[in-house]
């Protein structure tokens, strides 16, 4: 027989019985579905995750203050001032592993323009931080460090200050701001950045020199740095580098002894980013497993009712047996017969699972992404599924002895 004649005869006796080749694909048709949702949901997941990292910029190091003590009372970090702008300058001259590094001082402040006024995060940094961050402008340009060198008064505008002060969408180059009663000329607007995995708006925020910060927004504390250090390492592998020569750097520079504690301290976001990363590809893998044990027991399942489905057939296939067809002929029929089942099942299951993960996505705000390589797999182990636990059925049908299958009642 050829194989399309097969197809052809698996297709009529499956649809013979509609509802209970339903029944049967019905399992399947739950494991597919569960498999694409779970992991599509999972990759979702770790598409945000990759979205919030990215946010936060490229090989990220944060260190801080040190903490207070007094009283019986320990302040937490930045509480007391520890790092200076001479400490700045040698980690980004002096470690090999460091490519940028940038301070940040912030505080909030009123910032009017053209009547219209509102409270944000207004911060002083340099040029490497926007090159740490993998921030750039949308409008306008970024200042410069020769800005720096001369405290000039201008402000890069976040999009959410720049859409709260002269409308959604607005272009306010050249513009006159005022923060602190001292006027600052916008030069740039900076790309939307969205919230960080802190739930804070990163546009919710203008940044200013430096040096024009200390001098025109908050004086500072003469040689300690009045906020935190941004450092950038060369790589994400490097980031483990860097954190352990700028750690021997500060506890050299600042005299600690031997067995005292830092009185900084170093957060290592690329760590905690390739351990939300881990988290989340384990919770899929789980998930995904779980989904997995479904097919197996929708696979069961078929196995039953092909059992079942050799037994009411008896007859059929020994008067098929007696006009020529070979035991191969009768393994191929019930092997298709219960590929069908599993493929059609799988192509249902892949619909439904796409559609069940968009009304949790979106009853949630999970993030979904669907990607074509699992819908595949998800399809061909439902193919794999319907042979493993068709076969020993097809088997027990080709082997039966034709006179006794005509016999059968």
């Amino acid at each position: 027989m050829s194989p399309l004649a097969v197809l052809r005869i698996a297709v009529r006796a499956l649809a013979r019985n509609k509802l209970r080749s339903f029944l049967t694909a019905l399992g399947i048709i739950i494991g597919v579905a569960a498999v694409i949702a779970m992991v599509s949901i999972g990759e979702g997941a770790k598409a945000r995750v990759a979205q919030t990292i990215e946010s936060m910029g490229s090989n990220l190091l944060v260190v801080r203050g040190g903490s207070s003590s007094g009283g019986g009372v320990r302040g937490g970090f930045d509480s007391q001032p520890t790092l200076t702008w001479d400490d700045l300058d040698a980690i980004r001259d002096e470690l090999p592993s460091v490519r940028f590094a940038a301070p940040l001082l912030g505080t909030g402040a009123e910032v009017i323009a053209d009547g219209a006024n509102w409270t944000t995060q207004v911060q002083g940094t340099t040029p490497a931080y926007f090159a740490i961050r993998n921030w750039d402008v949308a409008l306008g340009t970024l200042f410069t460090e020769s800005d720096v060198a001369s405290a000039a008064k201008v402000v890069l505008l976040g999009r959410t200050v720049a859409d709260e002060l002269y409308g959604a969408g607005s272009d306010p180059l050249g513009q006159t701001v005022r923060v602190r009663n001292a006027p600052f000329t916008v030069v740039g607007v900076l790309q939307s950045k969205g919230q960080s995995g802190w739930g804070r708006d990163n546009d919710d925020a203008v940044f200013v020199p430096v040096s024009t910060y200390q001098s025109r927004i908050e004086g500072g504390l003469s040689k300690f740095v009045a906020g935190q250090l941004m450092i950038g390492a060369y790589s994400t592998e490097g980031t483990q580098a860097a954190e352990t020569q700028i750690r021997a750097l500060l506890r050299e520079r600042h005299r600690l002894a031997p067995n005292a504690e830092d009185d900084f301290s170093i957060r290592n976001l690329a760590e905690m980013a390739s351990a939300a990363t881990e988290s989340t590809q384990t919770m899929t893998a789980l998930l995904a497993g779980i989904a997995f044990v479904s097919l197996v027991v929708g696979g069961i399942g078929i196995m039953n009712i092909m059992l079942v489905s050799v037994t009411e057939r008896t007859r059929e296939i020994g008067v098929r047996m007696a006009v020529g067809a070979r035991p191969g002929d009768i393994l191929a029929q019930f092997l298709v017969e219960s590929l069908v089942l599993s493929v059609v099942g799988g192509i249902v299951g892949v619909a439904l699972g796409i559609g069940t993960a968009q009304q949790l996505a979106e009853r949630f705000g999970w993030s979904l992404l669907v990607r074509a390589d699992i819908v595949v797999l998800a399809v061909g182990i439902s193919g794999l599924v319907g042979v493993v636990f068709g076969l020993y059925p097809a088997r027990r049908a080709s082997r039966l002895d034709p006179i006794e299958a005509l016999r059968f009642e």
